[in-house]
């Protein structure tokens, strides 16, 4: 383009406006050539708007293995949920992930399974951090604080389901549909 323009001062471009209602020929051979070209690009392509999205989620990922593999940083009251396998499961970005498939669907079961997984729950060993002082025995009468593993494992309030693995994911979705008030507010 440079060599065009410096070649000789005379040398221009001009504009003409052509709308395609006029139905011009080369407008529709232009229209035509630039909907069938197609980019074939070499793969991996590092400049392609799918790999930069790939690297930066797989970046994030690593991050975040990383940052709770330590266990100050992820903090001890993070549930580790397993998959069928009995394997932690792991974050993922792919088709939502393994948690946001499981309990995306519905607002209150993923607001509940928030809750429970990061242990800010509106019970009594949540409100023990706070109010030291206060009485935080399970409404029960079975043990001594409403504790997250005393809600999944032992209290009888929620009986809805049971199954001793509700460490497993599928197996605390499943809790958590059945005891729909477990870790939620409720309404004084």
């Amino acid at each position: 383009m440079c060599t065009f323009f410096s070649s000789k001062e005379s040398n221009s471009i001009e504009f003409w406006e052509c709308p395609s209602k006029l139905k011009w020929s080369f407008h529709h051979d232009a229209d035509k050539d630039s909907k069938a070209f197609s980019v074939t690009p070499s793969y991996p392509s590092k400049i392609s708007w799918d790999f930069c999205k790939k690297a930066d989620c797989d970046k994030s990922i690593k991050l975040w293995k990383m940052t709770f593999q330590a266990s100050d940083r992820k903090g001890k009251h993070f549930l580790d949920l397993l998959d069928n396998e009995l394997n932690v499961i792991e974050p993922s970005y792919a088709k939502g992930g393994p948690w946001l498939q499981s309990f995306g669907h519905s607002n209150l079961l993923c607001t509940c399974a928030a809750r429970a997984i990061t242990n800010h729950a509106p019970i009594r060993e949540y409100r023990l951090r706070f109010f030291p002082n206060m009485d935080f025995s399970c409404p029960c009468n079975n043990y001594s604080i409403e504790s997250r593993r005393h809600i999944l494992h032992k209290c009888h309030r929620f009986n809805g389901y049971w199954n001793p693995r509700r460490d497993m994911l599928n197996y605390f979705v499943m809790f958590l549909t059945a005891n729909p008030n477990a870790f939620a507010f409720k309404d004084n």
